[in-house]
C-alpha cells in the first residue's frame, strides 16, 4: 500500500511554524508544503514572513540523517520547500489553483519516499487539503456544520445513509467513524449535484499539530517580529520595489495588512507611527480570525494537537510514522 502520511503544522502569525517545520523535516526526512495565500507571490518575503533562511540548516557531518538533501554549502542543507513563490504579485490566485498544486506536491513528495509537511495559517487552504473536497465548488455551510456537529459518528452516518445509501455503503470503517468527513459528506449530499466530481486527491492519513501562546506572549512575539521587519529587514523597502515593479497601490493594498498599511504610509496617507500602532493592531486582529477558524475546523471532527514544544511534536510525529494505515 502507498504510504499516504502527511504532517500539517498549524498556527497564527508569529507561532513559529516555519521554525517547527524545517526541524521535522530535518529528523524525518520531509519537505515542506506551504499553505499561506500570499507566499505564492514572487517578491513578497518580508511581509509574508518566508522566513527563507530558515530552510538552510548547519550541519556538522553528513551523516546517514543527512544524506537524502541537497547540500547548498559544506555546512548547510537547504529542507525542499514548494508552494512559494508560485507566480507574479499581479497574478491572480485563488483556492482551486493552490488545491491543485498542493496536491500535486503532496504525491511528487510522497511518490520519492519522503515525508510531506504542510506547514502554515491560511484555515481555507488547509481544510482544503486535508479534507480533500473542492471547497469552491460546494462551499462550507457553517449552520448546517455546526448542527451536525453535535451528533456522533453513528447517526451521522445514519443521516447520510438515508441521503444517499449507495455513497454511504461505500465508505470503508475509518470513513464511517470519522465525524469531519461524515459532516462534509452530509454537506455535500444536501447540496446540488450531490457527490458528482468531488473527490479530487487520494485519502491523506494527516497528522495536525497545532501552534497556540497564551494572549500576551503571542501578542509580543506579533510585535517584536513586525519591529524587526521594519527595523532589520527593511520591509518599507520591499513594498516600494514591488510598487517599482508596476504593483498598483490598490494592489498591495488588497493585499491586506504589512503591504496595505505600508503602502498608506508611502503614500503619505499616515505617519510611520500611525502605520506601525495600525498594523500592530491589524496583525493581533488577523491572529484571532486564524484560531477562530481553527477551533470552528475542530468542531466539525477534525483533531489538532496542540503542543507546547519541540519534543512534544517529535514524540506525535515519531509515533504516528509507526503506526499502519487503518
Amino acid at each position: 500500500m502507498k504510504n499516504n502520511k502527511i504532517i500539517v503544522i498549524l498556527g497564527s502569525t508569529s507561532s513559529g511554524k516555519t521554525g517547527l517545520g524545517v526541524k521535522l523535516a530535518m529528523k524525518f526526512n520531509g519537505e515542506i508544503i506551504s499553505a499561506d495565500s500570499r507566499q505564492v507571490y514572487k517578491g513578497m518575503d518580508i511581509g509574508t514572513g518566508k522566513d527563507l533562511d530558515k530552510y538552510f540548516v548547519k550541519i556538522k557531518n553528513k551523516n546517514k540523517s543527512t544524506r537524502s538533501f541537497d547540500f547548498a554549502q559544506d555546512d548547510k542543507i537547504c529542507i525542499p520547500y514548494h508552494l512559494i513563490d508560485v507566480v507574479g504579485p499581479n497574478t491572480e490566485f485563488n483556492l482551486a489553483k493552490y488545491q491543485k498544486l498542493a496536491v500535486k506536491a503532496v504525491n511528487n513528495v510522497l511518490d520519492r519516499g519522503k515525508l510531506p509537511i504542510i506547514v502554515g495559517g491560511t484555515g481555507l487552504y488547509l481544510q482544503a487539503l486535508v479534507d480533500g473536497y473542492n471547497l469552491s465548488a460546494v462551499r462550507p455551510n457553517i449552520i448546517l456544520r455546526e448542527k451536525l456537529a453535535k451528533l456522533d459518528a453513528e447517526n451521522l452516518y445514519y443521516k447520510l445513509e438515508k441521503l444517499d445509501k449507495a455513497k454511504a455503503q461505500k465508505l470503508n470503517n475509518s470513513d464511517r467513524e470519522n465525524k469531519r468527513r461524515l459532516i462534509r459528506y452530509l454537506e455535500i449530499a444536501s447540496s446540488p449535484g450531490n457527490f458528482k466530481a468531488e473527490k479530487i486527491k487520494p485519502d491523506y492519513d494527516a497528522l495536525i499539530i497545532g501552534l497556540a501562546w497564551p494572549r500576551e506572549v503571542l501578542k509580543d512575539r506579533i510585535y517584536k517580529r513586525l519591529r524587526h521587519r521594519l527595523e532589520k529587514e527593511n520591509m518599507i523597502e520591499e513594498v516600494k520595489k514591488l510598487h517599482s515593479w508596476g504593483v498598483s497601490w490598490k494592489r498591495l493594498e488588497d493585499f491586506g495588512l504589512e503591504y496595505k498599511y505600508i503602502s498608506l504610509y508611502l503614500q503619505k496617507k499616515m505617519a510611520i507611527r500611525e502605520m506601525t500602532e495600525k498594523l500592530n493592531i491589524a496583525i493581533r486582529q488577523f491572529s484571532k480570525k486564524q484560531m477562530t477558524w481553527f477551533r470552528r475546523w475542530e468542531s466539525q471532527g477534525v483533531t489538532i494537537h496542540w503542543i507546547k514544544d519541540k519534543k512534544e511534536a517529535n514524540k506525535l510525529v515519531g509515533n504516528f510514522l509507526k503506526k499502519k494505515r487503518s
